[in-house]
């Protein structure tokens, strides 16, 4: 039976105070559904928000989620919450004790028409093909979307995004989305929207004329149909006399483009972010928002209208937001470095920075932070905008006073704190910034973070997953744990599961040509508690490894995506 979207608000409300009342912040009021709080022992935070995770109903052992009153949550945007925390609070199956080679590994894979770059979603308790099922939505290159039982893997129904006579997008011969790009970024699912829930997906496609198409679906979550008169063609202009302007005019060109970055609703509009289409000028930096109710365009936002590059790209990750604003990290291309009286660039033009966007009255950047030597960063292509912005819970410093902070780093090996509430804007002499830790990233930062219990988890290039520790609302200047593992290219992006406070768990996922699947105790990364290839004979292989893949932890299950499919590990048996 599925729950009114008032009674769930009600669940989650106080679920929400239940985590607080663990060390954990509070969340802040939601239209939809509400996330699972942002942190537990940091802190109050605005990571609970629309298109979060909503407790429901759900089996902690598989099976249909109608059978059992035991309560979990649902994973419906990118990193579990808009604040991008990537931790799931109410684990109450997976342990320390029980996550080991022994007693855990691959219980299943769930095969697929093309490559999984999106992370998998997961809501529990749907009613949906004649039953109640926790269903894992899941995305691909091909263009297809599908909803599986998550349990049993059994799929309820399967739809392409793909027009009539469409193909996917070619790769232009391009490795950074190949072979072809149908739909990359991770969607976003808002369980009170339309008659049985929304799930939000952006598709590209190429047609019989040689035509390029981005757009945006509104599908019904328990049947994949399309809602609100969708979908809706994306295109939109912004003035501008960059080099592909036209009469004062910038236009969005669909086939210069892919939507990698992850989905982000809030306050009842999905925004959409636009990196390049294998750097391949001329493009510019667009943020493009869509109404939840209508996929009728809200507002635009060019970043580099008067310049240009400034893509959003962030390696899959998701914009962040803290409720109100949105916070994320900007690729290489133009910024002005004239300013004007208020300290912005004199042509808005905002490239390689880290951004905040105030979405009141539409679109516009509200704050910024942009390294002393952004300008040469940007000609070197050492730019801030491969990595994702995490939006941290609210910390106190030894004399009481709380700061509003967001973290990100990108590849010039520096993690870099902004207040939220002053972020520094731009000085040629240094960078006027809240807290800079430098030399601590071996690598390059092509992914993002994850936040557990007033701790950051990071996974560079060619590095170990390291933990930097939050005290006195500072983080370590070094890291004060570390796993026994190096990540290869892309690195990691880390997740965690943890039941409240207890038994929280650090998972990494390996690319190559041999993934991995990797945990550890967050307490100390040192203690690797298994990875996928402990087991003999190859027991818990799932084949190559995808470019970013984050692993999506929820109801005693992790799945992570994979080449031709998605593979699901949990406690051996249960499946």
């Amino acid at each position: 039976m599925r729950l009114s979207p008032c009674l769930s608000r009600i669940y989650a409300l106080l679920f929400a105070v239940l985590f607080a009342s663990c060390g954990g912040g509070g969340s802040s009021s939601s239209t939809s559904s509400t996330g699972s709080g942002a942190g537990s022992g940091g802190g109050s935070s605005g990571g609970a928000s629309s298109g979060g995770a909503s407790p429901g109903a759900a089996s902690p052992g598989g099976g249909s989620s109608g059978s059992s009153s035991a309560m979990a949550v649902d994973v419906a945007t990118y990193h579990n919450d808009i604040a991008r925390t990537g931790q799931q609070l109410a684990e109450k199956t997976l342990t320390l004790a029980n996550v080991n080679a022994t007693t855990f590994g691959k219980i299943g894979f769930f095969a697929t028409d093309g490559k999984v770059d999106a992370e998998p979603l997961y809501l529990a308790s749907v009613p949906i093909a004649g039953g109640s099922h926790n269903v894992l939505y899941v995305e691909t290159e091909h263009a297809s979307v599908y909803a599986f039982d998550a349990d049993s893997g059994t799929p309820l129904w399967h739809v392409s995004t793909l027009g009539a006579n469409e193909t996917p997008s070619d790769d232009f011969g391009c490795f950074q989305i190949s072979p072809e790009i149908g739909i990359t970024s991770t969607p976003v699912i808002d369980r009170s929207r339309g008659p049985h829930g929304a799930i939000y997906v952006v598709g590209m496609s190429k047609d019989a004329s040689g035509n390029y198409h981005q757009r945006i679906h509104a599908l019904d979550m328990t049947t994949g149909a399309e809602l609100f008169g969708g979908p809706t063609e994306i295109a939109a202009s912004f003035p501008g006399n960059g080099p592909n302007s036209a009469g004062g005019v910038l236009t969005f060109d669909p086939k210069q483009y892919a939507e990698r970055q992850s989905l982000l609703e809030l306050n009842g509009n999905i925004y959409t972010g636009w990196t390049s289409h294998c750097d391949h000028d001329p493009y510019n930096g667009w943020v493009i928002a869509y109404s939840a109710d209508t996929l009728k365009q809200t507002s635009v936002l060019n970043l580099t209208p008067n310049g240009t590059e400034g893509a959003i790209w962030m390696s899959g990750a998701g914009m962040a937001s803290d409720g109100q604003s949105i916070y994320f990290l900007d690729a290489n291309g133009t910024f002005d470095a004239t300013l004007n009286a208020n300290g912005f660039p004199a042509l808005g033009d905002f490239g390689n920075g880290f951004l905040k966007l105030s979405t009141t009255n539409g679109l516009a950047v509200a704050d910024y932070f942009n390294q002393f030597d952004t300008v040469t960063e940007s000609q070197a292509d050492v730019d801030l905008g491969s990595g994702g912005a995490l939006v941290l819970p609210d910390f106190a410093d030894a004399s009481g006073v709380v700061h509003h902070l967001a973290i990100g780093a990108g590849k010039d090996g520096n993690i870099y704190v902004v207040d939220r509430d002053s972020m520094g804007k731009f000085s040629p002499g240094a960078n006027n910034i809240y807290q800079q830790i430098s030399g601590q990233l071996i690598g390059r930062e092509f992914g993002m973070p994850a936040y557990f219990g007033g701790t950051v988890y990071y996974g560079s290039v060619d590095d170990h997953v390291k933990a930097f520790t939050v005290s006195n609302a500072r983080f370590s200047a070094t890291p004060t744990s570390q796993s026994p593992e190096t990540f290869g290219a892309p690195g990691t992006t880390p997740s965690v599961s943890a039941n409240g406070s207890s038994n929280a768990i650090v998972w990494a996922a390996q690319n190559g040509n041999i993934a991995g699947l990797y945990a550890y105790d967050a307490t100390n990364l040192a203690n690797e508690l298994y990875n996928s290839n402990q087991a003999p004979n190859g027991r818990d292989q799932f084949g190559a490894g995808n470019k970013f893949i984050t692993p999506m932890i929820a109801n005693g299950k992790v799945y992570v995506g994979a080449t031709n499919g998605v593979a699901v590990f949990g406690l051996l048996g249960t499946q």
